[in-house]
């Protein structure tokens, strides 16, 4: 059974990480997020739930503005093969999370450790970082250091990494864009 809402913020205040949480409307896109969630500091993240060819599955989270350079993702990530998106299905059987309210703490209900978390290095020079408390209708706010703590508190050592970046044009970005 997933966590709730309220177990996963039980659970970090028994790891002694502050949070803040504030309530919003059910959001399901940046724009959404953009439009309804209110003016909360930080970072706010955008997440992909990804898998390869051999079902080896990633949860990347980025600034929620990063244009991601899929077709290369795979490469620096090390796996099998180009990635496309786990289905809803997925989705909800490994971190326990309907679309739409995808966040970097659904590892929480991973307890067999299939999903590998990628934390995007510039998301990550934030202080404060925000994320969905496993369902889309609140943000929770936390120090970008305490992400690391929780996600290695529910054995899922995160990969810190530059994710490659789409150009405007939809090509990957070069070292002068």
């Amino acid at each position: 059974m997933p966590l709730s809402r309220d177990d996963l913020l039980a659970r970090l205040a028994e790891l002694g990480i502050p949070t803040r949480t504030v309530e919003h409307p059910p959001l399901f896109t940046v724009e959404d997020s953009q439009a309804l969630r209110g003016d909360i500091a930080g970072g706010h993240t955008k997440n992909l739930f990804l898998k390869d060819k051999k079902g080896n599955l990633f949860l990347v989270v980025v600034e929620e503005e990063t244009r991601v350079d899929l077709k290369n993702l795979h490469v620096p990530l090390g796996a099998a093969s180009k990635l496309s998106f786990g289905s809803a299905e997925l989705l909800e059987e490994v971190l326990g999370v309907k679309p739409g309210a995808v966040t970097a703490f659904g590892p929480v209900n991973d307890t067999q450790g299939r999903v590998t978390v990628v934390l995007d290095a510039e998301l990550m020079a934030h202080e404060a970082i925000n994320c969905h408390p496993l369902v889309n209708t609140a943000t929770t706010t936390l120090a970008s250091a305490d992400l690391v703590r929780f996600l290695r508190a529910t054995g899922h050592e995160p990969l810190v990494l530059a994710v490659p970046r789409r150009s405007e044009a939809g090509e990957p970005a070069t070292a002068e864009s």
